[in-house]
């Protein structure tokens, strides 16, 4: 299996968590080198915190661990294309690559609305790759928002 792959599913068990817990089942890993920095997912429910995507929350956990704020070298596996918010703190992070699974027509901020991560005015250049596991990361999102919709729909 690719390495691509292999971390792409880590992100998609927190994911997986992130759904159990009634969160927007988005998951994301840190890895570098060869090691997972930090695992996280979607707490924004849960913590009551509207910056509690997993990408915050994973850029958070691998500063601390590493003990700086700069990840420099670090790749970012997030099943769900970075919103604004989270491509900010990326490049803040000097994150070096990012892979995520599925495009985010309505909030993508990596290749979808916007292009932040490739903005030559920036400081920072992020190498990017789309498209790991889309489908098993589209799916689990839209069994998500599918759920909810059955939910909140009126009954005849």
């Amino acid at each position: 299996m690719h390495e691509d792959e292999k971390y792409m599913r880590t992100a998609l068990e927190e994911a997986s968590l992130a759904f159990v817990k009634g969160e927007v089942p988005v998951g994301a890993v840190i890895v570098c080198g060869e090691e997972i920095l930090a695992r996280a997912h979607n707490m924004t429910l849960s913590m009551n915190d509207p910056s509690a995507h997993a990408e915050m929350l994973v850029i958070r956990e691998a500063a601390k661990k590493t003990g700086n704020y700069r990840l420099v070298g670090a790749s970012l596996y997030v099943t769900l294309e970075p919103c604004i918010m989270c491509a900010g703190a990326i490049i803040q992070a000097r994150i070096r690559r990012v892979v995520f699974g599925t495009s985010d027509p309505k909030s993508g901020a990596v290749v979808s609305l916007y292009r932040v991560l490739g903005d030559e005015r920036l400081n920072h250049f992020v190498e990017v790759t789309g498209g790991i596991e889309r489908d098993a990361c589209g799916e689990i999102l839209s069994r998500f928002f599918q759920g909810k919709r059955i939910v909140s729909s009126p009954v005849s």
